[in-house]
């Protein structure tokens, strides 16, 4: 009687690809990443096919704090309660939330020419109040509350405007760089300010602890997990009529990721 020969299953990693700003998603015509979006996709991710490891694929120059704060907790999550390593890999950008992205993986593999940081947190606008007084326009405003009109563009900037939103600012860059210190401690460079809100790229980011090394996707779990792991992809849907670009929502959130984006020279 021949016995069946029973070949065990090659190993899985679950691919998942965070690629776009953080938070858009949330507004009509956005397309970027969520808690909300990424939520199902995540547990798809490490549960299913009962994958060895889950690999993330980063490419965001970031976008909401919230957001990226939720999304990076639920991976921590996942990855102790499925007791699964957690691996990113960045393309272009992990900046300022995508870093917070990237954070949440247990080691960080970067490209040569990757940019890697912005650990900061940006709030801008513009003033038209000039704008207003050379056409004669007279700018009218009531509130009931005397701070709802904080930086408002059409009315000349306050010192004690700028410096609530400084007070708004400091919380938000003190959790940032809490994230970094608790999941990268060890590893981070003591003689460098990694907090300024500058960036690095690929083998100075490695340097300053900031990634773990130079490293691409399948060549990376290929030597952890063997030559025949396989590999499942993951990622979030995008309605076809926000890839076509169809409605001024969809042209508006565009125009806002292509800004995003320019502030590390791509897009």
């Amino acid at each position: 009687m021949r016995i069946p020969f029973f070949s065990p299953r090659p190993p899985v990693v679950a691919v998942v690809r965070l690629a776009g700003t953080i938070g858009a998603a949330g507004r009509p015509g956005g397309s970027g990443l969520s808690d909300a979006g990424l939520a199902p996709v995540l547990e798809r991710a490490f549960r299913r096919k009962r994958p060895v490891a889950v690999a993330l694929v980063i490419n965001s120059p970031g976008g909401s704090a919230v957001q990226s704060s939720l999304i990076a907790a639920r991976i921590r999550r996942l990855a102790e309660e499925r007791r699964m390593p957690v691996h990113a890999f960045v393309e272009d950008v992990a900046a300022s939330g995508g870093y917070w992205l990237a954070t949440a993986a247990d080691d960080i593999w970067v490209d040569e020419s990757s940019l890697v940081g912005s650990v900061g947190v940006i709030a801008a606008g513009f003033g038209f109040h000039e704008l207003l007084h050379r056409w004669g326009i007279e700018r009218r405003i009531h509130t009931a509350g005397r701070s709802k009109s904080l930086l408002d563009p059409f009315s000349p900037q306050k010192p004690e405007d700028v410096e609530r939103l400084r007070r708004l600012l400091e919380p938000i860059h003190d959790a940032f760089k809490a994230q970094v210190e608790a999941r990268r401690a060890a590893r981070l460079a003591t003689d460098r300010d990694l907090f300024t809100g500058d960036v690095w790229a690929g083998r100075e980011a490695v340097a300053l602890g900031l990634a773990d090394g130079i490293g691409h996707l399948v060549p990376r779990m290929k030597q952890v997990h063997g030559e025949k792991v396989r590999f499942l992809g993951y990622g979030m849907r995008v309605p076809w009529f926000r890839r076509l670009g169809f409605s001024a929502d969809a042209v508006m959130a565009a125009a806002d990721d292509r800004a995003a984006w320019a502030r590390f020279g791509v897009g």
